[in-house]
């Protein structure tokens, strides 16, 4: 039986916002100071589950984006207005992570991550970092995501 606010699919929307916001924190520690994949997520994930958050979520989303960094940034590219290096650091690990779920969790309405995208970067971005979030996303999801973008309803 699902609790309420949960989908009929069982995914519980609040425990995969804070899986998303804690996989950023992570891929923020992560682009900052390098590491082991494996030390941070196990330095987030035991916070993690003390949050009552979708832990096995926000371990797909930190392993995903590291494991596909480089090919992430490469599809980001055509997006930016500038190199990814350049991009706030903040906005780069939620675009990354965004970019991940865009092309490889198609099972998450593309709707559905940029508004969590947006969403995160209010919460820990710069003033107007989530503009340029939505901006950037807006035209990656058209071109990943295209089918499913026409077929937006009214």
């Amino acid at each position: 039986m699902n609790r309420p606010g949960q989908r009929r699919d069982g995914v519980d929307p609040v425990h995969r916002t804070r899986a998303r916001r804690r996989a950023l924190q992570a891929i923020y520690a992560w682009q900052v100071s390098g590491g082991n994949p494996q030390q941070v997520i196990s330095q987030f994930a035991h916070e993690q589950a003390h949050e009552i958050a979708d832990l096995e979520y926000f371990e797909d989303l930190v392993r995903g984006t590291m494991q596909h960094t480089a090919e992430l940034d490469q599809a980001l590219l055509p997006h930016l207005d500038r190199t990814v290096d350049e991009v706030d650091p903040i906005e780069r690990a939620v675009l990354r992570i965004a970019a991940y779920e865009l092309r490889h969790r198609v099972d998450v309405p593309y709707r559905v991550v940029i508004n969590e995208a947006i969403e995160t970067a209010k919460r820990f971005g710069a003033e107007h970092g989530h503009t340029y979030v939505n901006g950037v996303l807006d035209r990656a999801a058209l071109d990943w995501r295209g089918p499913e973008t026409r077929a937006r309803t009214p």
